[in-house]
């Protein structure tokens, strides 16, 4: 709370000291126009309303530099406006000369810290009051270090009014630096426009809440141009400008504190037109009264003022609300993105639209989304559900224009969300599918685990017994011992190879550490056991797993784990590679990697394998992208999953 009263105290002392510089300027006897030629009013005028949004900034939002800025600086703006007509009066009444010189001194260092400091550098931090990256934050620190080129280029100047002693800290051979003040003036310039270019960025890659924020600036700069345009064109610049500055800390004041105070898209799109449209018709009739007589151009340009309007109007009204004039533009817009789902067929109506936050909600889920959402929100009727939109800054309803165009688009939209429904319950049959597939898996591995396996390791079991047993009886007649013996080998031999065989297919059948552990452990575990390519070089296979992996749907779980499984298979089997990375991660879709360091022999063959990965991808609406690239094969998977 100390900050908060600090702030206030300076935009109170700014006010108090703006006081004292009319009671001085009547004591000197100064008239206005005196006063104007010292800059006591530019100073006054403009240090007195930075001064005291600064201090509202600062209030509100005590921990933004932006308000402390604008206080700080327009203080001394208005000290220094104080300074002058208090000089002559101290002066004038015969106070000691090193009074005055102080006095004088103030003048010259004060304003500066206003115009060459705070508002290049405020330029940075508009217009939430922060700066944009840490890039910004480098240029802005190289604006702050170099400011005090600009402080030393007024500062240390000689010049002084008549009659005045000369201030502190003047510079006798000021005039030989002047290469150097002429730098200050580029680097001012140049710390101004990159400041305004920071904006045009901001404008650009901002959201719909810093995009109303900028345009209070936009709006305050198009009021000035109308107010001091036409005056300018007839007879130069006017006295107005300076108390139209004000109106720039103000709608700086409220861009930072309350931007959402009413459409200001609205209010922007109108001052903007009529701003553009005179400076037009006043460079028309400029150009036209050396041609024409006054009332000749007068009525040529009365003509050409309202089709030039319409268009203006138009193309501003286009920039800030999208295309809701042109409803067909619209409709096929919206009609090309229906191909690509619901999420970028409402991602396009809001583009179009310049709408922040447009949804689809069916009961109490929201199916699909298109930007941001925060601030008030109208509904409109949707077949199946509800179309939710958010309202600009400052709207309290829908438009009548946008209602219409989304009313329109309400039967593609529903569509879109018919269709979105179809292939979800596309998707949930797929994974009942997988799941009724990965029982009957589960069954026939029992069976032939517990059933045909022991069966079959009994007959094995047997035929060993029976050799024996013929080998201990051996009857002289040696030539049917040694058939009985080759028929009992093949016996043995032909079990063993059946037991093996089965033993194999349980195994390609499902995995117990898969139905126990989960998909992360069962990957480890087979990633362990594959140590050696077929040729019987060693293969080293690196696992990146995170730790909070959570557990994914059975059918999710199965599909990856046998795609990863045939992807270290074909390594196994077919690459020339030492080294295998699979990698796994979880980020609203389930991604799994299986990257080798093999040579390249050419693109590979899509044999039964690699469409069986594709296939198993495709029937959970994934992807499976497998080949080959200078730095060896892949097998990329990405499944779109919630976690359980």
């Amino acid at each position: 709370m100390g900050v908060r009263w600090l702030g206030a105290g300076l935009g109170a002392g700014a006010v108090l000291a703006s006081a004292g510089a009319v009671v001085a300027t009547t004591a000197a006897h100064w008239s206005f126009a005196q006063a104007l030629d010292a800059f006591v009013v530019s100073n006054v005028v403009i240090g007195v309303s930075f001064a005291l949004c600064g201090a509202l900034i600062a209030w509100h939002r005590p921990r933004l530099l932006l308000g402390w800025l604008y206080v700080v600086g327009g203080s001394c703006q208005v000290l220094s406006g104080l300074a002058a007509p208090l000089g002559q009066v101290l002066h004038d009444q015969g106070a000691p000369v090193w009074i005055v010189r102080l006095d004088m001194t103030v003048f010259n260092w004060a304003w500066p810290v206003n115009i060459g400091l705070a508002i290049p550098l405020s330029l940075f931090l508009l217009p939430d009051g922060r700066l944009r990256s840490g890039r910004w934050f480098q240029v802005a620190a190289a604006v702050a270090v170099t400011s005090p080129l600009f402080l030393l280029e007024v500062g240390l100047g000689t010049e002084t009014p008549p009659g005045m002693p000369p201030a502190y800290l003047a510079l006798a051979r000021y005039d030989e630096l002047a290469w150097l003040w002429t730098v200050s003036e580029v680097r001012w310039v140049l710390s101004v426009l990159i400041g305004l270019g920071c904006m045009v960025f901001r404008y650009r890659r901002g959201d719909e809440v810093v995009r109303r924020q900028l345009l209070w600036l936009v709006l305050a700069a198009a009021v000035i141009v109308v107010a001091v345009t036409p005056w300018a064109l007839v007879a130069g610049t006017p006295l107005l400008v300076l108390f139209t500055i004000p109106l720039l800390p103000a709608a700086v004041a409220v861009a930072v504190l309350r931007h959402g105070l009413l459409d200001i898209k609205l209010v922007v799109s109108r001052v903007v037109t009529y701003a553009l449209l005179s400076g037009l018709v006043l460079a028309a009739y400029a150009g036209l009264v050396v041609v024409l007589s006054g009332v000749a151009s007068a009525l040529l340009v009365a003509l050409l003022a309202l089709p030039v309007r319409a268009t203006l109007q138009a193309a501003i009204d286009r920039l800030l609300y999208g295309e809701r004039g042109n409803p067909v533009r619209v409709a096929s817009r919206v009609g090309q993105s229906l191909s690509g789902g619901l999420s970028e067929t409402l991602e396009e109506v809001r583009a179009a639209l310049r709408l922040p936050y447009v949804a689809v909600v069916v009961g109490d889920e929201i199916r699909a989304a298109g930007g941001t959402p925060g601030g008030s929100t109208a509904t409109l009727p949707l077949e199946g559900g509800v179309l939710v939109v958010g309202l600009r800054g400052g709207e309290r309803r829908l438009s009548a224009a946008d209602a219409n165009i989304l009313r329109m688009l309400s039967g593609p939209l529903s569509t879109a969300l018919h269709a979105t429904d179809l292939l979800r319950e596309l998707k949930i049959s797929r994974e009942r599918l997988v799941l009724a597939e990965e029982e009957e898996r589960r069954r026939l591995r029992r069976e032939l685990h517990d059933g045909l396996g022991p069966l079959l390791t009994g007959v094995a079991l047997s035929a060993d017994m029976a050799h024996n047993l013929a080998t201990a009886t051996a009857s002289p007649s040696a030539d049917a011992d040694g058939r009985l013996l080759e028929r009992l080998d093949a016996v043995r031999s032909d079990s063993r190879t059946a037991i093996r065989e089965v033993r194999r297919i349980v195994d390609n059948l499902g995995s117990p550490a898969l139905d126990e552990l989960g998909l992360a452990e069962a990957l480890r575990i087979r990633a362990a056991r594959t140590t050696r390519r077929a040729d019987g070089s060693d293969l080293l296979v690196q696992v990146e797993i995170p730790a909070d992996l959570p557990r994914m749907p059975a059918a999710v779980e199965l599909a990856v784990y046998r795609i990863a499984t045939e992807a270290l298979t074909n390594v196994v089997r077919h690459s020339s590679a030492s080294t295998v990375r699979l990698r796994l991660v979880w980020d609203g879709e389930l991604r799994c990697e299986v990257l080798d360091d093999g040579a390249v022999n050419g693109s590979w063959r899509s044999g039964v394998g690699i469409s069986s990965m594709r296939e198993r991808a495709a029937e959970l609406g994934g992807r499976c992208d497998v080949g080959s690239g200078p730095d060896g094969g892949h097998v990329r998977i990405s499944v779109p999953v919630a976690a359980r």
